[in-house]
């Protein structure tokens, strides 16, 4: 089996941008509802939503395994006028700093060791903003992992953090991108 480091670096090292350079539309849609400040996009890959942070006034940390997407996210940064810190990090075992961000971004990476790590690293009033995949989505089959334990059972998300402020919720199948996705997308802020 590839390491995640070695896996990682092969998709992202085609000339193009392996998932776009658009943000995620969630998180397009919902900028308003996110505080401005210090900023962490965890599974940062080629920075689309890590530059689109900080296009919108973001001080951003954006940390992945992939030394390849990470060089992609300062060439995207550069080229639309912002700046970006890199961190190259195996998010296993990455440990984020004790209530240093305003907000923390997780796109489509599934770790449920990370939440205790998230909560930890957020200010207090600080937000989350998450979106990943639901098991619903091994029905449609259109992307997205193959081990189940990568995808969130129902009303996982809310569980994992019932201990915040829940801002924005919504789980199913949803159309976005031209595509239909099975997913749990949330926006929440630590009391």
């Amino acid at each position: 089996m590839k390491s995640d480091k070695k896996r990682w670096n092969e998709r992202f090292k085609g000339k193009g941008f392996a998932f776009g350079k658009e943000p995620n539309p969630f998180l397009k849609k919902y900028i308003r509802l996110l505080p401005k400040g210090k900023a962490l996009d965890l599974a940062a890959g080629e920075g689309r939503n890590a530059v689109f942070l900080a296009r919108n006034g973001f001080e951003v940390d954006a940390a992945d395994i992939s030394r390849i997407g990470l060089k992609k996210a300062k060439k995207l940064a550069k080229e639309v006028g912002v700046t970006i810190n890199t961190l190259l990090a195996d998010l296993n075992l990455f440990q984020i700093e004790k209530e240093k961000y305003d907000l923390i971004a997780n796109f489509y990476f599934l770790r449920r060791s990370l939440i205790p790590k998230i909560k930890r690293g957020l200010k207090k009033g600080g937000r989350v903003i998450f979106e990943t995949y639901i098991l619903e989505q091994r029905k449609i089959g259109t992307e997205g992992p193959k081990q189940a334990r990568y995808f969130l059972k129902p009303n996982e998300l809310l569980r994992l953090f019932k201990d915040f402020r829940v801002r924005f919720y919504r789980e199913g199948i949803f159309k976005e991108g031209g595509r239909r996705k099975a997913v749990a997308s949330l926006i929440a802020e630590k009391a």
